[in-house]
């Protein structure tokens, strides 16, 4: 880890040292050691079905098919060990679940506000903490839809509904930030949405105002609420006071819920670098770095879609202003669509490398369908490299640092398949709320909780599990679990089994091994740690394992009246 301090006065000289230093680094050095603590996020797109879904419930075969897409996505992600979905749950005024304030998304069945027959959010909800993922409720807050989207939305469209609360811009409709009442009517949304549902966190697109904001017509609403601020402050503050409201309705229903946002990737121009016009602060006045200071954020996933010095030195800053918050930078990897701006895929992996380097928290990828249709080759990536090992999401420990207790009792019993089914008492928490399970494995005793290459299954939600890799040899030795609160917090570990004195490891080259002289011995028997036998051969000092896969064995010697005894194991 290279870690920057970074005092006022010399900050833009070192940030100019350090950019080129670090660039260099992620460009000539292998990717960074995978943390055990990174948010690893996707963008799911529901707008126009871009990501999802592209069937339409009108009936029973549809929801099915709708429901069985989102299924497949999910166990993508799953398998590429993602562990943060953010689902565009309100697209433009419209929502993905019944709601007594918006109505359902046309997305669903092809007209606005019909039901789709079942609850879209519930579902996914569940389908996500089934696959050990946290899902958070995306909500585009300020723009409603442009005029096309509106119309078809009829006298259910926001603007039929609350006209007082509306703006037209440059064939878009917008809430007005400066009103009062788009406080209100934002907080009673997403008060609704936390209370109904049990979503690990919400997630607020578009707080801000729009492209080109200069002529955004809010005069009027400035001359009745300004207050005799400047205009550029109260329309920040308009901003902020919308984010600090939400933030603090959340913690007070599910102090649990994280709440994060997607400012804009830039957030003002740097002496050495400009945004090119384009930032948070004085294009379209979010002040998300204000935001993390005041403690109204959980975490900021800056939608940081450039290249170069586009991006390097502005992750920097960020970095700089987390104010021990968290920093998950947004990633371009449309951006890689020959379509697009045909990028490498070098760009990310370097991008992925300099964000583990300077210590940020995670990455998010938009969006969903560039991942998953491996664009330059970015799942096999992910998959192969870059995310080879699971990762937990690191606790927040800002509102709550006090570990559940361990799990206790544990059990661990033989199946007729030779699977391993595993169990335990379930932990407490003092929170009063569930807790899930994170299970370790490692052919080393004891196991190293630290390690996140031996992470088997992460946020299990009972207190059992079936083991079963998918090859034998793939099976660890040693096994233990650990109990997780809803703000991340991590037990100590509860040891399944511990090393006995026939586990002693029998050395080997990889290719021969050695045993000591045993009288009466006709056989030596090899199997893995589920059984199953891999070799049987007549017994010797020396014998050659090249024939055996990589992975853990357990070394039996059987005598001539046919009684077997463990006498050690192999680490091929």
């Amino acid at each position: 880890m290279i870690s920057f301090y970074l005092c006022d006065q010399n900050k833009e000289k070192m940030i100019r040292c350090f950019v080129f230093i670090i660039y260099f680094l992620s460009v000539v050095l292998p990717l960074s050691a995978q943390p055990k603590y990174e948010i690893r996020a996707i963008w799911l797109t529901t707008l126009n079905g871009m990501d999802w879904p592209q069937a339409k419930a009108i009936d029973a075969a549809g929801v099915r098919k709708q429901q069985n897409e989102l299924c497949r996505i999910l166990d993508k992600l799953q398998s590429a060990h993602f562990n943060t979905v953010l689902l565009q749950t309100r697209i433009r005024g419209d929502v993905l679940y019944p709601s007594d304030i918006e109505t359902f998304a046309e997305i669903l069945t092809g007209h606005a506000g019909k039901d789709p027959g079942y609850d879209p959010l519930a579902f996914a909800i569940e389908e996500c903490h089934k696959r050990g993922m946290e899902i958070h409720a995306w909500m585009v807050t300020v723009p409603i839809g442009n005029d096309q989207q509106v119309e078809s939305a009829g006298k259910k469209s926001l603007v039929r509904k609350r006209r007082d609360l509306c703006k037209h811009y440059r064939g878009t409709w917008y809430l007005d930030p400066g009103n009062p009442s788009t406080q209100e009517y934002l907080s009673k949304l997403v008060c609704e949405l936390v209370g109904k549902y049990d979503i690990d966190g919400v997630h607020l697109d578009y707080i801000r105002y729009p492209e080109r904001a200069s002529s955004f017509p809010d005069k009027d609403t400035f001359k009745k609420y300004g207050r005799g601020m400047p205009f550029t402050a109260w329309r920040r503050n308009n901003i902020t006071t919308i984010v600090r409201r939400l933030y603090q309705d959340v913690k007070a229903l599910k102090p649990w819920v994280k709440v994060s946002s997607s400012p804009i990737g830039k957030y003002r121009d740097t002496r050495r670098y400009t945004s090119r016009g384009w930032n948070a602060l004085h294009t379209v006045y979010q002040e998300a770095q204000q935001w993390l200071k005041e403690g109204i954020q959980d975490a900021l996933f800056p939608m940081m879609y450039f290249k170069e010095n586009d991006f390097y030195p502005f992750a920097l800053d960020w970095k700089e202003h987390k104010n021990n918050r968290w920093i998950v930078p947004g990633l371009g990897v449309y951006f890689l669509s020959p379509s697009e701006q045909d990028w490498p895929l070098d760009e990310i992996v370097r991008q992925v490398n300099f964000i583990r380097e300077i210590g940020l928290d995670g990455q998010a990828y938009f969006r969903n369908r560039f991942v998953l249709d491996n664009t330059k080759q970015i799942w096999d990536e992910l998959t192969e490299n870059t995310y080879a090992y699971p990762a937990l999401i690191p606790p927040m420990t800002w509102i709550d640092r006090i570990a559940p207790d361990a799990p206790t009792h544990p059990s661990v019993k033989r199946t007729k398949e030779g699977h391993l089914m595993l169990s335990w008492n379930p932990s407490i928490d003092n929170s009063n709320q569930p807790v899930t399970y994170h299970l370790y494995g490692s052919d080393t005793y004891p196991v190293d909780i630290r390690n996140p290459k031996n992470l088997i299954t992460t946020y299990l939600p009972t207190n059992h599990y079936p083991y079963k890799p998918s090859q034998p040899w793939l099976l660890k030795r040693y096994l233990c679990v650990t109990a997780a609160d809803r703000f991340g917090n991590e037990s100590v570990p509860l040891e399944l089994n511990k090393a006995s004195e026939d586990d002693l490891p029998i050395l080997n080259d990889g290719d021969q091994v050695t045993l000591p002289h045993v009288k009466d011995v006709r056989y030596i028997r090899i199997a893995t740690p589920t059984g199953h036998e891999v070799l049987r051969i007549d017994y010797a000092n020396s014998f050659n394992i090249q024939q055996l896969h990589e992975g853990f064995y357990w070394v039996y010697l059987i005598d001539k009246e046919g009684r077997e005894r463990l006498v050690g194991t192999i680490l091929k």
